[in-house]
């Protein structure tokens, strides 16, 4: 269960990352590289939220029911 549970941590991390990246792109925040279709474009807004709030719930279950 060790190993599963750390699997899913390093997961979960992963996935708020690039939610928060997607966020970012997304908003202009974080315009790299400046040739990304990503940056200035609403939708990948929310899809990263998405994403990061997968990867919190990920970590949260991994946390919770894996001890």
């Amino acid at each position: 269960m060790t190993f599963a549970r750390l699997a899913l941590t390093v997961i979960g991390v992963l996935m708020v990352a690039i939610g928060l990246i997607w966020i970012g792109q997304g908003s202009g925040a974080f315009p790299y590289p400046a040739s990304s279709f990503m940056i200035n474009q609403t939708p990948w807004i929310v899809r990263g939220a998405g994403v990061a709030i997968v990867g919190i719930a990920v970590i949260w279950g991994a946390r919770r029911f894996l001890r």
